[in-house]
């Protein structure tokens, strides 16, 4: 089902939900870059996917779905062939006694629909998916690693299989273990060897999960197919080694980054899937409320200064600066970044990558990007003092700058900067915000359900008097009146109560009387307080409020907020 511009004007510029002068603006750059324009106008965070689903859909009178929310078991997705669900744009999602719900890119495509009944043996009933929700639901068509890898491994115990079969049984298990880890959006797959077996796990929203158990016969043969992916040396087993390889799913291709260190017990394996889908967040996606919102899209207007985001590993510092480049990222501007490593492309965008082998560092990576006529400078972090000046240098001669900084909060970020040699008023005048994050686990949306706060979570409270205060500033002086929101566990979230990650913030702009302490070399308690003052939420108060919203849970919020 084809959407017209025309028709996408009715839609969001009539109401007012975006301005006529933007909305212009994008249809040109939409043509120009030949992108898909409800694509452009979610990434720039203008509206969100399901919003525009559910308006294209009332207006045409369809019904609508958010597959992200619903339980699809796999043998309704058997259904229909995986070449025939991509190629028809159909998934189906939901079945009962006398109907098949199906999901449809295009709802006029009455044939398929006819077909499905008639495989089925039931009426379907027809609803309107979005682009982008049908491609992340269709990554659902797998097989079950344990189920592929014990085939392949039945051919290792056959006598009859042949040395030439044997490896390329080594090959489709390594290849499976990739397929399978970005299918279920693993940042990270580590195989470890223990005794008589190697444990393969992979980290799925930042926890780790068992996968497999390989026998330790096997391997050294996975492990010199990953080094021979990675391009290593397949003779060195004593030193750390670092490469990279590269493997093709659905229609994307995923950058793989691959560690291996010597431990007693053999060799470990980290792979860090780096895939562009899994990055592909809005700052509304991301977990950022409206009011944070509002600041950072008031500062990136700003043809100068600079954005840092803070935090320690794995906070999700580049996916934000990611979400930010792509509103900033229009054909009137040019972009350089340099970064380590690229994270994933994006057209339209310079991307440089550090190289210590050849002496390509962030400071002489970000020396030639200002001699490169850029508008937008992207420094992947700022980690020693010659890279700092350039920064902040480059900041105040008309560009600006995005940068990540390992800080603790918002106010810590400035005596970072000065202890790395930046002079205060150079601080003061070139930083306009700071972005301060850390990331929570989600709350399961399909089986979510409010409770009454329970005694382990009133124990919880009582212990953090700041949470008991923001709870009676908000209006709630009786605890046990105070309703709450829990995962209950289902197939969506494979009884978990969670599914997938965001944000909790402390979005810090800059004002007068904060510049004025930063001038005085102020200790990062003063410049918080300040800042709460002046109406900042603090990373706390930003979960806090997550929690009564039914994002996220109470205990996730101190995990990642405490010191």
């Amino acid at each position: 089902m084809k959407v017209t511009n025309e028709k996408l004007k009715e839609l969001l510029v009539e109401p007012g939900h975006i301005k006529a002068e933007v909305f212009t603006s994008l249809v040109n750059e939409s043509e120009s870059r030949k992108t898909d324009l409800i694509e452009l106008l979610v990434s720039k965070d203008l509206i969100k996917d399901d919003q525009i689903g559910k308006l294209i859909a009332e207006d045409a009178g369809y019904r609508f779905v958010n597959l992200r929310n619903e339980k699809i078991e796999d043998d309704l997705l058997e259904l229909i062939p995986e070449r025939v669900a991509k190629e028809k744009g159909v998934i189906v999602f939901g079945r009962d006694k006398d109907e098949i719900k199906v999901a449809m890119l295009d709802m006029d495509d009455i044939e398929i629909l006819h077909m499905i009944e008639k495989k089925a043996g039931v009426k379907a009933k027809s609803y309107f998916v979005t682009k982008n929700d049908f491609y992340n639901i269709l990554a659902r068509y797998k097989a079950n690693i344990k189920v592929a890898f014990n085939q392949l491994l039945e051919k290792f115990g056959d006598l009859t299989t042949s040395e030439e079969e044997k490896d390329e049984a080594v090959v489709q298990i390594v290849d499976s273990m990739l397929l399978y880890g970005y299918q279920n959006k693993a940042s990270d797959i580590h195989i470890e060897p223990y005794g008589e077996k190697v444990l393969v796990r992979f980290r799925i929203d930042g926890i780790m999960h068992d996968v497999l158990d390989v026998p330790q016969t096997l391997s050294n043969l996975i492990l010199t197919r990953i080094k021979i992916m990675a391009k290593m040396r397949t003779d060195e087993h004593r030193a750390a080694l670092d490469g990279k390889l590269n493997f093709k799913a659905q229609d994307e291709a995923v950058d793989v980054r691959v560690s291996i260190v010597p431990v007693t017990e053999g060799e470990n394996v980290v792979m860090r899937l780096l895939s562009s889908q899994s990055r592909q967040y809005s700052l509304t996606d991301l977990g950022m409320l409206e009011h944070d919102l509002e600041k950072v899209q008031r500062v990136i207007k700003n043809p100068h200064g600079m954005i840092v985001v803070t935090g320690p590993t794995g906070s999700g510092k580049t996916t934000t600066v990611y979400a930010v480049m792509k509103i900033l990222n229009t054909r009137d501007v040019h972009i350089s970044t340099i970064e380590d490593p690229v994270e994933y492309g994006i057209e339209g965008i310079s991307q440089i990558q550090v190289n210590q082998k050849t002496g390509l560092t962030f400071a002489k990576g970000l020396k030639a990007i200002v001699r490169q006529d850029p508008d937008i400078i992207m420094v992947g972090e700022i980690r020693d003092e010659e890279t700092s000046n350039i920064a902040v240098n480059a900041a105040m001669t008309g560009h600006l700058v995005l940068s990540t900084l390992h800080a603790n909060d918002a106010a810590t970020t400035f005596p970072r900067l000065i202890d790395m040699d930046v002079e205060p008023y150079l601080v003061a005048s070139t930083v306009s915000v700071i972005i301060a994050q850390r990331l929570v686990r989600r709350i399961c949306p399909k089986c979510k359900a409010s409770t009454k706060i329970d005694e382990d979570t009133m124990k919880i409270i009582e212990m953090n008097p700041s949470i008991k205060n923001m709870l009676k500033k908000k209006g709630y002086e009786d605890l046990s009146k105070v309703y709450i929101y829990k995962g209950m566990g289902c197939g969506l979230c494979h009884n978990k109560g969670i599914v997938g990650r965001l944000g909790i913030f402390e979005v810090m702009e800059m004002s007068e009387q904060v510049k004025e302490l930063v001038m005085k070399k102020a200790n990062a308690d003063e410049i918080n307080k300040l800042a709460r003052e002046l109406g900042m939420n603090s990373l706390l108060e930003d979960g806090v409020e997550k929690v009564l919203s039914g994002m996220t849970t109470l205990d996730e919020v101190i995990r990642v907020t405490k010191e």
